[in-house]
């Protein structure tokens, strides 16, 4: 049984629904830069945002390409799945390193719709990628142990439509650790009660309609009890959820391409100029399909990505090259597709133009190409440490 068919069910019932929230609804979403609440709680409902959750805790309990195969849909029916899917790649941090207690405390709640875990606060004004150099810290309170946590995040989305964020922060100053990677820690963040109590948000508007959110952090207070694994250990922890984050966010690349390439392909054979279909020409033929060669090739890296994390395998490389191959499908099937639909792809009906520029973001978010080649190079090629 191909990894395909094992889905298919999931792949179908997906379609399915988002065949309720065509193009026109988020067009009206992007005129007024609102969220699709309508959409996240119809998945919610569903269970789609929480097939990764154990079923002792209320989810799915189902493997990591099963979330795959659900989000892959979701892109390639023409929906966005950038409003949710961090509920599932945050899972990896909870569900890997959490405690008894936290997962029975939050887990229940998320898997009934009850609670939202939509945030992963990590990247900074002054990291960027170089996630060890991050600045917000946290120290502990003495007479309570919680921790007081001070600094500034950036790009975080759907902050605004959360109510617990994964936050990394260093507890240890990176100059007093043996290791760049040592000295920083998760914290789960409630957001219901952080903001305004030592939590601002700052919306950020950008080209796509994605919920970005700057925040500030002035001595919030969280308490110990919600430090996820131990102290110092947190860059570890992100990793997981990094690679998780990865290899589903190349799952919705793959969507994405074959989105474009199925509308290319039907616009080809529908589309006369000069009395014949656009598609009899060579030259609109063998972009679409060049595309098409380069998304299977992609997706065959995406579900080997995904199988390794299932089996606990180390899985960083594979993820990185995942995300790298599917992202760069799913823009060049976006090119193609704007190409062979002439003036018409950029016209806001026809939502060629608001996928291809959704799909940009993946060349840059949640690394960029250049960082992912340079991961490539020092781990499996032995080159030297370009930075």
């Amino acid at each position: 049984m191909t990894q395909a068919d094992q889905y298919q069910d999931i792949r179908d019932a997906v379609a399915k629904l988002c065949a309720r929230f065509p193009g026109e609804y988020w067009q009206a979403l992007e005129s007024t830069s609102a969220y699709p609440a309508d959409f996240v709680h119809a998945l919610t409902e569903s269970g789609y945002l929480s097939i990764l959750i154990p079923e002792e805790y209320g989810g799915a309990g189902l493997p990591l390409s099963a979330a795959c195969a659900a989000l892959e849909e979701i892109q390639r029916s023409g929906c966005n799945a950038g409003a949710c899917h961090a509920q599932m790649y945050t899972m990896g941090t909870l569900l890997r390193h959490g405690s008894a207690q936290q997962k029975q405390q939050y887990l229940p709640a998320i898997a009934r719709g009850e609670l939202r875990l939509q945030a992963f606060g990590v990247t900074e004004p002054g990291s960027g990628t170089d996630t060890t150099r991050i600045q917000t810290r946290a120290r502990r309170d003495k007479p309570s142990g919680d921790y007081i946590v001070s600094g500034q995040k950036v790009f975080i989305s759907r902050t605004q439509h959360s109510d617990l964020m994964i936050l990394l922060v260093r507890t240890t100053a990176r100059k007093d650790c043996a290791k760049p990677t040592d000295g920083m820690s998760v914290l789960l963040v409630d957001m219901r009660s952080a903001l305004d109590n030592g939590l601002t948000i700052k919306p950020i508007k950008t080209m796509m309609n994605h919920a970005s959110t700057e925040l500030f952090f002035d001595e919030l207070r969280v308490p110990a009890a919600n430090l996820i694994g131990e102290e110092g250990r947190g860059f570890s922890y992100i990793v997981d959820g990094m690679n998780a984050e990865r290899i589903l966010i190349a799952a919705e690349c793959i969507g994405d391409a074959r989105f474009f390439i199925e509308q290319a392909s039907h616009y080809a054979g529908e589309r006369e100029v000069f009395g014949r279909p656009i598609g009899l020409n060579q030259g609109i033929q063998f972009p679409i399909a060049r595309a098409h060669v380069q998304t299977e090739a992609a997706d065959a890296i995406v579900k080997r990505a995904a199988q390794k994390f299932e089996r606990g395998e180390p899985c960083g490389s594979d993820a990185n090259m995942a995300k790298l191959l599917a992202s760069e499908a799913s823009w060049q099937a976006g090119d193609i597709c704007i190409q062979t639909f002439g003036g018409y792809g950029f016209a806001t009906e026809y939502n060629i133009e608001r996928k291809f520029r959704e799909t940009r973001l993946y060349q840059v978010a949640p690394i960029s190409t250049n960082l992912i080649l340079s991961h490539i190079a020092t781990h499996d090629l032995g080159l030297p440490k370009s930075f």
